[in-house]
């Protein structure tokens, strides 16, 4: 013998028998896919605010401890070359810039030495089709200061 439930009726009645399923699995997807892409767009972004800055920071230190100005260049560009690999970005792709507080030299005692690198962060699953991946892509800039030690051995 069943017992009656008004659930059961119900549920034969208007044809919905396990459509929550389905509708969780929809509006989850709706929801989670653009959640995800959130999560991966903002980690990549991160990762090349990470990026300059470690690489600002690196090319200043370097430039402000160089024996000369010319070295002191290259020593700046190695420093950022080596600091945007590590996060997986081509040096081709940034900007540096150095200005120097003394209007002589970069490389006076007591002066500040100051690097800004740039880099454009292309968005994931981004095509390359159409230059899309250059206007989908979020520009990230960084700048660090140092200051040539006043011990500086170099020439005045």
């Amino acid at each position: 013998m069943q017992l009656w439930s008004p659930s059961s009726n119900r549920a034969a009645a208007t044809g919905e028998a396990g459509s929550a399923s389905l509708e969780f699995l929809t509006a989850g997807l709706i929801l989670l896919v653009p959640l995800v892409y959130l999560v991966v767009g903002l980690s990549a972004i991160q990762g090349g605010a990470l990026a300059v800055e470690g690489a600002a920071r690196q090319a200043a230190r370097v430039y402000v401890q160089s024996p000369d100005a010319e070295e002191a260049g290259v020593r700046a560009a190695r420093a950022v070359e080596f600091g945007l690999a590590d996060y997986g970005i081509e040096a081709a792709n940034a900007s540096v810039h150095i200005d120097c507080e003394s209007a002589s030299t970069c490389l006076t005692r007591g002066s500040a030495v100051t690097v800004t690198v740039q880099v454009l962060v292309a968005l994931p699953l981004v095509p390359d089709v159409l230059s899309l991946r250059d206007v989908a892509s979020v520009p990230v800039r960084a700048s660090a200061t140092q200051t040539v030690s006043r011990f500086w051995g170099g020439a005045d």
